[in-house]
């Protein structure tokens, strides 16, 4: 008789369990507990995409799209990205419409990797980063950042992490979680650094829209940026789309056709009416926008200030809709703090160790809820911290 042979491949066995997900499980069996875990806006869709999305039903647009996404949306994509950010691309060679950001991320990664290539990951930084390079057949870098620095990538932090093999460069700013966002300068040295060492840039701008100190500077913008950079982008968060599942990626013609390539044999196009709506997010909502981004403006204020008062110092994130506060004072892991937390207050953060180990010590604080709730939450962190203080 054969010999059994476990089922799952050893690169998804070893991939440790989302450090998010597990606490989303917890809650879930909490109906009274208050969440300051999820990174999704609270405000529903804007009333002009919903519509859109209605009426594209009704005349029956359900069929497949091109693989590359409509061409409409691209060239909406394309505007938008030279207007906004200065970065210019060709909407028939140099834009991909993906289901989602994470999928664009994916895709990205699988077509630029050769097995055992470098990937200098930049952390704290999104729980998926490091399994979508181990998936793709790559080795994760880390790439230390600190809140004495803004937790802003650093070159000599780059360099320090290069072991000779990279390939490419995954980072994500406005930064998930810690709110930290780039200045030119800073973009400018990466991108030098990129030049210097023949690396890919895949970027993650995800949350570019959410930038409250300052526009953001994409990667793309900047002198010999554009050339050697994937940027990621998508409608989950300024538009407030998540559930819509709409990404994109933006790059070298050789890189998008190829990319287009893996992402026809894998989801075939994006939703059709995802698509149709987000022509009309494009060109009829920044209205909504901005009125979303004070909202969350006045939530960081708010969340930032409080939390610093009750002894957990916190960096002043500068875009996306999460603080990042300091749990030196409380003498706890970030594990234990989060999981006495939700245990003894009922209030969900989630610990920055499932961020990478930079972020040992910290716990993310999403502020995409309404403002009763981060009241109720905060009075309720302040009354756990003051405890275990005692």
């Amino acid at each position: 008789m054969a010999e059994t042979r476990s089922r799952i491949a050893s690169r998804v066995g070893a991939l440790p369990p989302s450090g998010i997900r597990r606490f989303f499980d917890l809650v879930e069996k909490m109906p009274e507990a208050v969440s300051l875990g999820i990174g999704e806006p609270d405000f529903v869709t804007p009333w002009r995409i919903r519509e859109t999305a209605i009426y594209s039903l009704e005349r029956g647009h359900t069929h497949y799209t091109p693989n590359q996404g409509t061409r409409e949306l691209r060239e909406k994509l394309a505007s938008y990205l030279a207007r906004k950010f200065g970065a210019a691309y060709d909407p028939d060679a140099e834009l991909l419409i993906t289901v989602g950001a994470s999928e664009a991320i994916d895709v990205a990664l699988r077509t630029i990797l050769e097995p055992g290539d470098g990937v200098l990951v930049p952390q704290p930084c999104f729980v998926s980063y490091v399994p979508c390079v181990v998936l793709a057949g790559g080795c994760a870098r880390p790439v230390s950042t600190v809140a004495e620095e803004g937790f802003r990538v650093q070159v000599e932090g780059l360099a320090q992490a290069d072991d000779g093999n990279a390939r490419a460069l995954l980072m994500g700013y406005p930064n998930n979680p810690t709110g930290a966002t780039l200045t030119r300068a800073d973009v400018e040295g990466v991108v030098g650094y990129a030049a210097e060492r023949d690396l890919l840039v895949v970027s993650d701008e995800i949350y570019a829209e959410l930038t409250y100190d300052g526009s953001h500077v994409s990667v793309a913008s900047v002198p010999g940026g554009k050339e050697r950079t994937i940027l990621i982008g998508g409608f989950s968060k300024a538009w407030a789309m998540t559930g819509w599942r709409l990404g994109f990626a933006a790059g070298p013609a050789e890189i998008i056709e190829a990319m287009t390539k893996l992402h026809s044999y894998t989801v075939m196009c994006p939703p059709t009416v995802a698509q149709e709506a987000a022509v009309e997010a494009l060109e009829g909502c920044e209205g909504e926008v901005d009125e979303m981004r004070r909202e969350y403006n006045q939530r960081r204020r708010v969340v930032v200030n409080r939390l610093n008062a009750m002894g957990l110092t916190c960096f002043e994130p500068r875009g996306a809709f999460y603080a990042f506060p300091s749990i030196a004072s409380t003498g706890m892991g970030s594990e234990e703090f989060a999981e006495r937390l939700l245990r003894e207050e009922k209030v969900a953060v989630v610990p920055g160790a499932a961020f990478g180990d930079c972020g040992e010590g910290f716990v993310r604080c999403s502020y995409a809820t309404s403002m009763s709730v981060l009241e109720e939450a905060l009075g309720r962190i302040r009354a756990f911290v003051e405890r275990v203080g005692e």
